[in-house]
């Protein structure tokens, strides 16, 4: 029981007691299902201060905001940047963010390993359907879906990754997504060589169309930075 003003005096009042506000946190983090590499990260340990992360301080105040505006401003978020550049930190920090400060329900996912999931359905001694591999992802509060484009494009790609973004657009939920690709447009398609020659982008990779509603859903925010794992904590190890 607390002490709570109520029409100009104190009365006492029945409230949830610190120990179960703990544990509902833990069973909202263990159901997000965020992968062991990824556990220690958090928007705390984000390494963005000094002269070697200057680049990243926007990412990580962009990412600081988002926490703060939420659930006020549900627009999502999507984090473009090279490999190794802190994406996947920073997304992983937010929904952790979001599970102890707003209690949100959060879902972490890999986008090969969702599509793997999804595929391993259709095979008749598995016992998940498709829809209840998907009846997650498009409930929770704020997905997060890791390495957006990473999987080969193929029209069954394209209508999954459509039908996934498509239902939490019009449900009006919350997507976090990562990609190492640039958001820009599909490129010319003059020949297959031309466009094997130079970098795909995210629109090569989902489709102009997808790339589109990303941009209705989501801020886009660029990590610009080196390859953390590769150039510091490689050399660190040394």
């Amino acid at each position: 029981m607390v002490q709570v003003e109520h029409r100009g005096r104190m009365v006492e009042q029945a409230s949830r007691c610190d120990c179960i506000r703990s544990h509902h946190g833990e069973r909202l983090l263990e159901s997000a299902r965020i992968p062991r590499r990824y556990r220690h990260c958090e928007l705390s340990n984000f390494d963005h201060d000094g002269q070697l992360f200057r680049s990243l301080a926007s990412a990580y105040l962009a990412s600081m905001r988002f926490v703060e505006e939420y659930p006020m401003e549900t627009a999502g978020l999507l984090l473009t940047g090279p490999i190794g550049s802190g994406k996947t930190h920073l997304a992983v920090g937010i929904i952790k963010e979001l599970i102890t400060q707003k209690n949100a329900n959060c879902l972490f996912y890999d986008y090969r390993e969702l599509l793997k999931e999804i595929q391993n359905s259709y095979n008749n001694s598995v016992p998940a359907t498709e829809m209840e591999v998907l009846r997650p992802v498009f409930q929770a509060e704020v997905l997060v879906l890791d390495e957006l484009g990473a999987a080969k494009p193929t029209e069954w790609v394209w209508d999954t990754v459509s039908h996934i973004l498509n239902t939490r657009y019009n449900d009006k939920r919350t997507t976090i997504i990562t990609t190492n690709f640039k958001d820009l447009a599909p490129g010319e398609l003059d020949s297959r060589a031309s466009r094997a020659a130079r970098e795909e982008t995210l629109g090569d990779r989902i489709g102009e169309r997808m790339r589109s509603r990303l941009h209705e859903m989501c801020r886009v925010v660029q990590v610009e930075g080196d390859d953390y794992r590769m150039k510091y904590k490689s050399a660190s190890l040394r």
